[in-house]
């Protein structure tokens, strides 16, 4: 009877442990890692640094090494594809509240994605030439960019699918002055497009950046 009630007690205040250790491990977060020159888009396969404005870096469970994206708009929409893994356990984008400058938004300048403010549909080009979600680390800052490049400011979870999934194309206005704007996805879906030896997703052709 006395063995019984000592199973029973160490199986009460041991369990409890065990549960507290297993949330732990299935809630701990990557730290975000400096981007270098290796760094490779997860889309486009060209070198992150090679393009002007914010970038994104989101961490799979289980893999050491995070995925980049040129634009942070592909990272979202990577969150947003059915084909893609759902295993993230961390996202990352770069604070261009605190950015040197928009060329430069900084190898070590990361926050959540969660905590971020973004700013959509501005005419501020991401830097593959297509619409970018802008983030800030605070809201004050991201209500700026849209007072001097127009768009709105909404949070992660607000970012419209069809915002980040649709193609992009190039477009001239009627002074000769270029843009980009997106179209309705096609049904080919970014993982066929990716099989068939084509651009994971389409953009327009990289545009001058001005800095914010």
């Amino acid at each position: 009877m006395i063995t019984r009630s000592l199973a029973a007690l160490a199986a009460s205040v041991l369990l409890p442990l065990l549960s507290a250790c297993q949330e732990e491990a299935v809630v701990a977060r990557p730290a975000p890692v400096t981007l270098t020159v290796e760094a490779a888009g997860h889309y486009c396969q060209m070198g992150v640094l090679e393009h002007d404005g914010p970038k994104a870096q989101i961490h799979l469970a289980g893999n050491p090494a995070p995925l980049w994206f040129t634009q942070v708009r592909d990272a979202v929409a990577f969150t947003r594809l059915p084909e893609e893994p759902r295993d993230y356990i961390a996202i990352y984008v770069n604070d261009m509240a605190v950015a040197k400058n928009w060329a430069e938004p900084g190898p070590d300048n990361w926050i959540l994605a969660d905590d971020a403010w973004f700013v959509i549909e501005s005419r501020q080009l991401g830097g593959m030439g297509a619409p970018e979600a802008i983030p800030f680390g605070t809201r004050e800052a991201a209500d700026a960019l849209v007072r001097d490049r127009g768009g709105r400011v909404v949070r992660l979870t607000e970012i419209p699918d069809a915002y980040v999934l649709a193609p992009v194309v190039d477009v001239t206005g009627p002074q000769g002055t270029s843009g980009a704007v997106a179209v309705p996805p096609p049904a080919v879906s970014s993982q066929e497009r990716r099989s068939a030896g084509l651009p994971g997703r389409l953009h327009a052709p990289a545009h001058e950046m001005e800095n914010l």
